[in-house]
């Protein structure tokens, strides 16, 4: 069985943010299935999604951290920047990170690991409200 589901998050400032419940609540509205893989992917190329530390904010915070120091907004060669100094920084984070991800379904359910939370990363200082697919396989 293939279900899809298309959801909007609200705008978040620059930053990683758990969306975990987000994603539960769309997939509660879905049909239920004992076993599957649920596929997130993200419509856009300036923000991200990941999977990591869901207990501690200081983890996304250390994550804001290093993205800024490793891909900073002031490289001069930098030449897309339309839209603002954190246009083609947001670019190259999110393709570090990547905009999708597969995760396993058990019992209806996410199956994630007991410290594993999905995060958005925002890597615009205006990025808007942002959209992800959800698309479920399974039985």
């Amino acid at each position: 069985m293939w279900q899809q589901q298309l959801i909007q998050l609200g705008a978040r400032q620059r930053g990683f943010h758990l969306i975990s419940d987000e994603i539960e609540s769309a997939l509660a509205s879905m049909t239920k299935l004992s076993i599957g893989l649920l596929h997130l992917q993200l419509q856009h190329t300036s923000a991200s999604l990941t999977l990591n530390e869901n207990a501690d904010p200081t983890v996304r915070q250390d994550f804001e951290s290093w993205f800024n120091h490793a891909v900073s907004e002031d490289t001069r060669y930098f030449r897309h920047t339309y839209e603002g100094a954190d246009d083609m920084p947001a670019h190259i984070k999110s393709s570090l990170l990547g905009t999708s991800l597969m995760l396993p379904i058990r019992n209806g359910r996410l199956a994630l690991g007991t410290w594993q939370g999905i995060y958005l990363g925002e890597h615009r200082d205006h990025g808007g409200s942002r959209k992800v697919l959800l698309t479920l396989q399974g039985e």
